[in-house]
């Protein structure tokens, strides 16, 4: 299980760092949930990789099941935020401009679908 956080976690913090991150206040939470998730992951694995698991007296399935159900409810508001940026892609990025830049460009959009589902 921590293997495949590990794994979606970095796929999402690539896939929104590769855009150009149009909407920072959503995207923003989106790459701290990925980030730290990660992080806490590697902590977490360590901890049990190098045997500290038997020298610190913690109820590690109750550990186990916090990490995951809070891990599970932070990645799913970073999903529907990223959805949110994603549903936004055909809104103008100056709504006073008579050019026709989007908020999402074709290639940002489809990075953003595939973030939202490894989000998910």
């Amino acid at each position: 299980v921590f293997l495949s956080l590990q794994l979606f976690g970095t796929i999402v913090w690539i896939l929104v760092a590769s855009t150009g991150v149009p909407l920072p206040l959503l995207q923003g939470w989106v790459m701290f949930v990925a980030v730290t998730a990660w992080f806490l992951s590697i902590v977490f694995l360590s901890v049990f990789l190098f045997g500290y698991a038997n020298r610190i007296a913690v109820n590690w399935n109750q550990a186990d099941f916090i990490f995951h159900g809070a891990t599970f409810v932070f990645y799913f508001g970073a999903f529907l935020l990223q959805a949110a940026t994603t549903s936004l892609h055909h809104l103008p990025r100056k709504f006073n401009s008579t050019t026709q830049e989007r908020i999402l460009s074709g290639r940002e959009y489809n990075i953003s679908i595939a973030a939202s589902v490894c989000a998910l």
